[in-house]
């Protein structure tokens, strides 16, 4: 583990945890291990299938690569912007996605999807649910990199109640269980600069879709 103690292992809801500060130590590799993967399927912004783009860009490796269009929202697993299939995930991603599930309680998670998602400042992501896999027994892992951001998690309804989370960098929120169904979204990112990604961030988020 990347820490003994368990006092940065923050309960958000029922089998939902914050990891603060889990990936500090990790930041240059992960960075490297980032930028092979944008080589070779480069961020871009997606459209909705009701016609919109969306704010954030996005890239994929794995196996697997979420992506919307006018077909609908789906996992696939070549790169429709290059027609190939989506970059190996890094080794470096898959142990601290099992290392930060395992923290939190989930054992022998194995993703098989990791989408990658940049935010500039202003962008967000609506509140919404994870669904589109076709797994649902294994948690959802999400890294934060760069500028910080509010992560509203709520519940199984879209009125539910929410919490407001700060995600900073080297930030690890994980969901699974009774939580994996739950809404969330990330609130406009406010303008500012971190000393590595500038007016960025970056999040790193690990599924089992299949």
């Amino acid at each position: 583990m990347l820490f003994s103690n368990e006092e940065n292992t923050l309960p958000i809801a029922e089998d939902a945890f914050l990891l603060k500060g889990f990936l500090l130590g990790n930041g240059e590799a992960l960075l490297l291990a980032l930028n092979q993967v944008v080589e070779q399927s480069p961020f871009r912004f997606m459209v909705t299938p009701g016609g919109h783009s969306m704010s954030v860009a996005m890239t994929n490796c794995g196996p697997w690569g979420w992506v919307t269009d006018g077909q609908g929202y789906r996992y696939q697993m070549s790169d429709p912007v290059t027609k190939e299939a989506w970059p190996t995930m890094p080794a470096i991603f898959m142990t601290l996605a099992q290392e930060a599930a395992e923290m939190a309680g989930f054992p022998n998670f194995l993703p098989d999807a990791c989408l990658i998602n940049r935010y500039s400042i202003g962008a967000k992501l609506s509140l919404h649910q994870d669904k589109d896999e076709t797994d649902f027994s294994q948690p959802i892992v999400s890294f934060s990199l760069g500028l910080p951001a509010i992560f509203d998690f709520g519940g199984k309804t879209r009125e539910a109640p929410k919490k407001a989370l700060l995600l900073e960098h080297g930030d690890v929120v994980v969901w699974g269980g009774k939580s994996r169904l739950n809404y969330h979204g990330v609130r406009s990112i406010k303008a500012g600069s971190h000393p590595v990604l500038g007016e960025y961030r970056i999040n790193i988020t690990f599924r089992r879709c299949q």
